[in-house]
């Protein structure tokens, strides 16, 4: 029994609670009468001291503060920075364990969220590699990284500076990374030079909270074929600074194929709607899926998990059991991977999105490959995807979809739902909202199949491929 005592702003603090199971957004689960509690960095079967931060109608928010009895499902992390960044929130976890939780995730969020009668599936695919599987990470310069073990009278201008990850609900700060375990060399390396380089030279970092710095942020893009993206965004314009910057990071990193500046000077950190410098190298660079071949620009998306991603498209690839007669429409396409994967098997594909630097990747990803039977439209689906396009394409056989972690909008589930394909293919980051939206399309399909993969080791997150067959097909099979 957990007992209560008070803090002075009136939160209490429950000593000796059992964690027993994991939840959303990665947080920990404890439950003190009929209030459930969150706590990030807990494991089930943890016994804890756990102090409320926060209260809310029907929950709490908390942090643990003592430790009675360690989980015999943790493990010893990594990562230095474990527990205060918050990149990789499950590392003290044992893996399969991760992928148990990650499984019932998908099945939870079908059954609770969207009320829907699961069919017997494959248990989740897991990562082949724990560490080290990211082929992008974005990181943050930052005149406030958070100090430990330091007083007061040793802080200065400069070591305040740092390079890394913001800390969870602090957009403020960040904390400047040593080590980082998810993304392959040279990405480390090229993080600690930037950082080094503008401390010696005395640049400003960014001030997030007064929107001020010359240095700002850094994407470090990886191939697993050796090639390195790097993007340098910059809070005002110094040529000669940056043409400095640029000379000294390319020359003690001669494996950066691709090097981009930005000027950023508006308060959030989004580049997509800014030009682009192609300051050294190729403005591209280049993986491989199979016998694919992918460029990808600065503004490209491309799954984070190369390995994976081959796993999750030959899972559609296999959903849709192509008999090469197909016509398919392939929504939120990005740079047309999933389409060049699956166009060789069907008629013809028509790939969506409303990124015009992704379409324009799409359709060189297309012609580098030697596929003809595609079409690329730019648009956003909510008004692009109607009664005008589907007379212009064809309606489709089958439509695949691999929206955002926010899912589908409502006016593309009513027009795939006025298009009726016998197959649907929805790919999903978010089970969540995929339950969603299934459950709306429930009303004329069914869910024949699903197939967890996890992507994203140490983490929460769990990508899921779902199948929706026809109703209407199904009866005329069974007659």
């Amino acid at each position: 029994m957990s007992r209560r005592r008070k803090n002075k702003k009136d939160l209490p603090v429950f000593e000796r609670v059992q964690i027993y199971d994991a939840g959303a957004e990665g947080k920990a689960i404890a439950r003190i009468d009929n209030m459930v509690i969150f706590v990030p960095f807990g494991a089930p079967g943890d016994i804890v001291d756990i102090k409320v931060i926060g209260k809310r109608k029907s929950f709490y928010e908390g942090e643990i503060i003592g430790f009675h009895h360690y989980s015999d499902v943790r493990r010893s992390p990594k990562c230095e920075h474990f527990g205060l960044c918050g990149g990789c929130k499950w590392q003290h976890i044992e893996y399969g364990k991760q992928l148990y939780f990650k499984q019932k995730q998908v099945v939870d969020s079908f059954e609770r969220i969207g009320k829907i009668k699961i069919p017997a599936f494959q248990s989740i695919i897991p990562s082949e590699s724990e560490y080290f599987y990211r082929n992008k990470l974005e990181f943050s310069f930052s005149n406030r990284k958070w100090l430990t073990d330091i007083s007061s009278e040793n802080i200065n201008d400069t070591t305040t500076n740092g390079l890394g990850m913001h800390l969870p609900r602090m957009f403020d700060r960040i904390v400047d990374l040593e080590n980082c375990y998810l993304q392959k060399e040279p990405s480390n390396s090229i993080r600690l030079f930037l950082r080094d380089y503008g401390i010696k030279r005395n640049l400003t970092f960014y001030d997030s909270r007064n929107h001020h710095g010359f240095l700002r942020n850094v994407t470090i893009r990886t191939t697993s074929t050796g090639q390195t993206m790097v993007i340098i965004s910059f809070g005002y314009d110094d040529n000669n600074e940056i043409a400095e910057l640029v000379n000294q990071l390319s020359t003690a990193f001669p494996q950066i194929t691709s090097l981009f500046t930005v000027i950023n000077q508006k308060r959030n950190d989004t580049i997509y709607d800014l030009a682009l410098n192609p300051a050294h190298g190729k403005p591209y660079i280049t993986e491989m899926l199979e016998n694919l071949e992918f460029k990808i620009g600065p503004l490209s998306f491309f799954q984070t998990n190369t390995e994976q991603a081959l796993v999750l498209y030959k899972i559609v690839r296999q959903f849709g059991s192509f008999k090469g007669n197909e016509l398919v429409y392939d929504l939120y396409c990005g740079t047309g991977t999933i389409t060049c994967f699956v166009a060789k098997g069907v008629k013809s594909i028509v790939g969506i999105d409303n990124v015009p630097e992704a379409i324009d990747d799409a359709r060189e990803n297309s012609i580098l490959n030697g596929i003809f039977n595609t079409a690329f439209v730019v648009g956003d689906l909510a008004t692009t995807l109607n009664s005008d396009f589907v007379i212009k394409y064809g309606a489709p056989d089958v439509i695949i979809t691999d929206p955002p972690r926010s899912g589908m909008h409502p006016k593309v589930i009513k027009q795939i739902l006025e298009i009726l394909p016998e197959k649907i293919i929805y790919v999903s980051c978010n089970p969540a909202t995929q339950a969603r939206d299934i459950s709306l399309l429930a009303e004329r399909y069914l869910l024949a199949e699903i197939q967890p993969v996890d992507m994203f080791p140490q983490t929460h997150h769990v990508e899921n491929v779902s199948l929706l067959i026809k109703k209407s097909l199904i009866s005329e099979q069974l007659v």
